[in-house]
């Protein structure tokens, strides 16, 4: 069930929004219960089966944390291994058996039979979420022993298809506060808003930036050399399309916790204003860089045994990030060329050291180029994010470098050239000038919290307007696009 259609807008959230308060009004327990069900059900919708898998996930990860949790913490080491290894072996098998035999198959020109595995949705997030929380119960970091609020921590519709990737730490306290179950217009209107503009960043940017993309990615992955012109403007429109279309998601998945009174972590922070690669870091999938760093590159080692140990760190888990977001080697050469870019970065902040970078960040002339040359570093790892193919994504670099074809790929789509630069211009400026949705999420809870009385229903209103327009809108194209992460 996608965010943008009519039985999720019109049937499973009014639904689920009033049975849950008026659960509350009797039984918080059977609030959470329902919120529960009604988040299975929202899963199970596209393909029930995998609702077992999930179930099965969620009974074990818990089993598995009981365990732990009444080991004594220096004997916790088995257990922790034994759920780790389960968890993965699972993301293993669904995600990554298909790639496995083809790889081998190409390496060895064998010719294994395809195991055909279907790719549950939201398998990386969930898989993840639960790796987390038994570190963490290791760790004697975790108190939390109620059934249900664990299995509404993993299963949260807002956020179990395409994260972000959530800590217990962020969630299970919140379902054990009385105020959650208190239906507040406040939150309720500034929820609608969020999730209105998550909506139009989809519907409207990501989806209308698209077929620039596509129509040039699509051909090139099937031979086709673009010209120069054409290169450059599909690999804008996709890093436009992508960075719309998640952070969208994000929006929308914030927008719909906020009116259950539950708040998610932001997940980005305008990541194409960085002036850096580490900083892209720090903007971007702000909830999964925070999981590689603290239960990859920390556990790896980090920045503790010399240099060359945290390069090697980084690398790995780049590299592993990239296999993370899909099963093709074009996802791990793009995260092992972010992880020779991190690299590149750390090298020369060590070379000028702290004072230096921080007289050069007042610069202009060192600043500007900084971030041209983030920028261009991000719109090149983009294209192996897109290509199918290194072959494909090699057709569209050599264009890009100039060594380009006759302009034909967007002729044969009936797309018009200057038309997708305007779409880039505007979309650009949206994101480089726009205050982010970050921004505008807490001024309007402020502005509802602290303005006239009547500034919430008019809140609330606007915001269901431009919902409803953006879901009919949505519902009267040719085709519905999913989200680009839920491929991951």
């Amino acid at each position: 069930m996608l965010f943008t259609t009519v039985p999720f807008a019109l049937l499973f959230l009014p639904l689920t929004l009033v049975g849950f308060f008026a659960w509350a009004r009797w039984s918080h327990a059977a609030a959470a219960a329902w919120l529960l069900v009604a988040s299975l059900f929202f899963y199970g919708f596209w393909m029930p089966e995998f609702t077992l898998l999930l179930v099965a996930s969620i009974g074990a990860n818990f089993a598995l944390g009981l365990r732990l949790a009444r080991q004594p913490l220096g004997q916790r080491g088995a257990w922790l291994t034994a759920g780790v290894a389960f968890n993965l072996g699972l993301l293993a098998y669904f995600k990554y058996a298909n790639f496995f035999v083809g790889s081998l198959n190409a390496a060895l020109s064998w010719s294994l039979p395809g195991a055909d595995v279907v790719l549950p949705i939201g398998i990386s997030f969930y898989t993840f979420t639960q790796i987390a929380f038994l570190v963490d119960v290791s760790r004697g970091k975790v108190h939390e022993v109620n059934p249900v609020h664990y299995g509404l921590f993993v299963t949260y519709f807002p956020h179990l298809i395409a994260g972000p990737v959530l800590h217990h730490g962020q969630m299970m306290p919140q379902f054990r506060d009385a105020s959650t179950y208190r239906l507040q217009p406040r939150m309720l209107a500034v929820g609608l808003s969020v999730f209105a503009i998550g909506l139009i960043k989809k519907v409207v940017l990501a989806d209308g930036v698209a077929p620039y993309a596509d129509a040039v990615f699509t051909p090139t992955d099937a031979g086709l050399t673009p010209s120069t012109a054409e290169a450059w403007l599909a690999a804008l429109a996709y890093t436009l399309q992508l960075y719309f279309d998640f952070s969208g998601y994000s929006d929308m998945a914030i927008g719909l916790s906020l009116m259950f009174n539950v708040r998610l972590p932001f997940n980005f922070d305008s990541p194409y204003q960085a002036r850096n690669i580490s900083d892209f870091w720090r903007r971007w999938h702000i909830s999964l860089s925070t999981f590689l760093r603290d239960y990859l590159y920390i556990a790896l080692g980090g920045n503790r045994h010399g240099a060359v140990r945290r390069y090697a760190n980084l690398a790995t888990t780049m590299v592993l990030g990239g296999l993370w977001h899909g099963a093709s080697w074009t996802f791990v050469f793009w995260g092992a060329l972010h992880g020779a870019y991190l690299m590149v970065n750390h090298g020369f902040r060590a070379l000028c050291g702290e004072a230096r970078l921080a007289w050069l960040a007042t610069q202009r002339w060192f600043t500007w180029p900084s971030w041209v040359l983030t920028m261009v570093a991000v719109v090149v790892a983009w294209v192996f994010f897109r290509a199918t193919s290194f072959e494909g994504a090699a057709r569209m670099l050599i264009a890009m470098a100039g060594e380009g074809g006759s302009p034909q790929a967007l002729w044969n789509a009936g797309l018009q050239a200057h038309a997708g630069w305007l779409w880039c211009g505007a979309l650009g400026a949206l994101a480089l000038w726009a205050p982010n949705s970050n921004r505008i999420g807490l001024w309007l809870e402020q502005r509802a919290s602290q303005g006239a009385a009547w500034w919430p229903w008019w809140m609330g209103t606007v915001g269901l307007a431009l919902a409803l327009f953006m879901v009919l809108l949505n519902t009267v194209r040719d085709s519905v696009s999913a989200f680009i992460y839920f491929n991951f």
